[in-house]
């Protein structure tokens, strides 16, 4: 099952993304993640990369910890996390997101089970539901702005 989805502080938006009830932790596509000097601490640097032939954008991150995350061939490699909201059926939810390189996958962001449990229910016969509510959403502010002129 795959949305559009949107990161609001991240600039993100309608960025498809697969459900995935089998994996633990969510997780966002970007590049070139390192370490760097700022003044006297350190911060995360990453590039991420959004829709399709969308340029890398760079972003830092003062709040991230490190840990070892199984990837989808079941072997475990350490991945910085970090915490940011996404925005699904309306609702801004902040959550944890690995750091990962999936240029080789289809979608560039996994919504596992930690973020889904006791928010959703999970329909694998349908897509983009949340994006589709969105849609609707603004339809109908429009329609009502529309009315009142």
């Amino acid at each position: 099952m795959t949305d559009l989805v949107d990161f609001p502080d991240l600039i993100l938006f309608d960025v498809q993304a697969k459900i995935d009830t089998g994996a633990y932790t969510s997780s966002l596509h970007c590049k070139d993640v390192r370490l760097v000097r700022s003044g006297s601490k350190k911060r995360l640097r990453f590039w991420l990369i959004g829709k399709t032939n969308e340029p890398a954008r760079r972003f830092y991150s003062d709040e991230f910890s490190q840990r070892m995350i199984r990837n989808s061939f079941g072997v475990a490699e350490k991945r910085y996390v970090i915490k940011t909201r996404i925005v699904l059926f309306g609702r801004k939810i902040r959550t944890e997101f690995t750091l990962a390189d999936r240029e080789q996958l289809k979608n560039p962001v996994l919504l596992g089970r930690k973020l889904l449990r006791n928010r959703f229910v999970v329909d694998v016969s349908q897509k983009n539901l949340s994006h589709q509510a969105k849609i609707n959403s603004r339809q109908q502010e429009t329609e009502e702005v529309d009315s009142h002129s």
